[in-house]
């Protein structure tokens, strides 16, 4: 991900109710090489037109991660980017001896949990009444890297 990538970044973010809704200044700390904890910004485009179509961003604490968002476009979804996004990340955070990622996920969000269930996350545990408008509860994920082939 790079600075031009922002509003198409962000325009994907708010077309989905699902995803979080960050504002300019938090992506671009994502993007500034000197922020700590150091950040992983990935985006995929789409082959035929070249434009953005999905994104995933990662918060790199080694031997630790957590992943903050992995988000597709409406018409692209179901076709496969997201798993490409993922495995670009997860390559990437094991070269940076990552070996545990974690994420936490609305309760609400069943497409989102079936999706990192099939990733090989399991439910590490929850924070009940973690999320507002409306509250629910936050599902928190972990996958074991090490354990995970690429």
């Amino acid at each position: 991900m790079r600075p031009e990538d922002l509003d198409k970044v962000m325009t994907i973010a708010a077309s989905l109710p699902e995803a979080p809704h960050w504002p300019r200044s938090a992506y671009e700390k994502v993007l500034d090489p000197e922020a700590t904890p150091p950040r992983i910004a990935l985006v995929a485009h789409d082959g035929a037109t070249g434009s953005i179509v999905g994104f995933a961003l990662a918060c790199v604490a080694p031997p630790e991660a957590e992943l903050e968002s992995i988000v597709t476009a409406s018409p692209f979804q179901r076709k496969g980017i997201a798993c490409q996004l993922f495995t670009l990340l997860s390559d990437e955070l094991r070269q940076r001896a990552v070996s545990e990622l974690n994420l936490e996920v609305r309760a609400s969000n069943e497409a989102a949990l079936l999706f990192y269930k099939s990733l090989g996350f399991a439910e590490a545990g929850r924070r009940v009444r973690y999320y507002a408008d409306p509250v629910e509860d936050a599902i928190l994920m972990r996958l074991l890297l090490s354990s995970q082939g690429s």
